[in-house]
């Protein structure tokens, strides 16, 4: 099982150039599944109906989120029946949409959990522990378990990683917009990174209009921030995974800038 999963896509850009270059990945990888967190899709902030179909006509075959979850309201028209979306399973009870989904490609059955982190984030519930119970439901239907882990402190990102080694396939980081170079199987056979990246605008501040930003930390003036225009980037991470174990044996990342 080969998996492709793509970091944060920020905008029209991020969705534009997988349109043109998603295909060429998937053959040049020989990928049978492909993820995205998609939670700054829609303009940079959240995701609608024709965002989410658009990605998914692309061939992604599950769309992961994080805190810009709610960005976009009319997403409480769709989440609770789009089981090809989940937003973090550590949120409070009663919130709509679901935190885990069982998928089925080419009769292979893989779980995909996500999680927000708590460190400099909303405070939900500690994602330690609902990662052990949604783990415990999905181990019911498959071994091959992947988890993208939503935070922003590398600390809890590697804590977490080595917290359920041997549990999961993979446990990858979003939310940073910044690829690491720190890809690994860990002892138990987990495959990790602590952030997969970003694919949207390459001359940005983490998809911003640099500009803007740049504004913001010079002057003690509100600034309103702008998806930036130009050439992008695809970031993403590739694993492959035993089908019998659900043990990920390669792991390799993906850096495309489209300049």
């Amino acid at each position: 099982m080969n998996t492709l999963i793509i970091g944060d896509i920020v905008g029209r850009i991020g969705r534009n150039i997988l349109k043109d270059k998603l295909r060429q990945l998937i053959e040049e990888n020989d990928i049978n599944l492909v993820i995205a967190n998609a939670e700054n899709a829609a303009g940079g902030n959240g995701i609608t109906r024709k965002v989410a179909d658009e990605l998914f006509e692309m061939g992604i075959s599950a769309l992961t989120m994080g805190n810009h979850v709610w960005d976009q309201k009319e997403i409480f028209n769709f989440i609770d029946e789009e089981r090809r979306i989940v937003r973090p399973a550590n949120y409070l009870p009663n919130t709509p949409g679901r935190g885990s989904s069982l998928l089925n490609i080419n009769n292979i059955k893989i779980g995909i959990i996500n999680l927000q982190g708590t460190v400099f984030m909303p405070c939900n519930n500690n994602p330690f522990f609902v990662a052990d119970e949604e783990i415990k439901m999905l181990k019911e239907h498959t071994n091959i378990i992947i988890v993208d882990f939503h935070a922003e402190a590398t600390s809890e990102k590697i804590a977490l990683g080595y917290y359920l080694d041997g549990k999961v396939s993979c446990v990858y980081g979003t939310h940073t917009h910044v690829q690491t170079a720190d890809e690994k199987i860990l002892p138990g056979g987990t495959g990790y990174i602590t952030d997969v990246g970003m694919t949207g605008p390459y001359d940005s501040v983490l998809g911003m209009d640099k500009d803007k930003i740049i504004k913001k930390f010079t002057s003690s003036l509100p600034v309103k921030f702008d998806i930036a225009k130009g050439p992008a980037q695809i970031n993403g991470l590739v694993i492959k995974i035993d089908e019998s174990t659900g043990k990920c044996i390669d792991i390799y990342r993906i850096n495309k800038n489209y300049i």
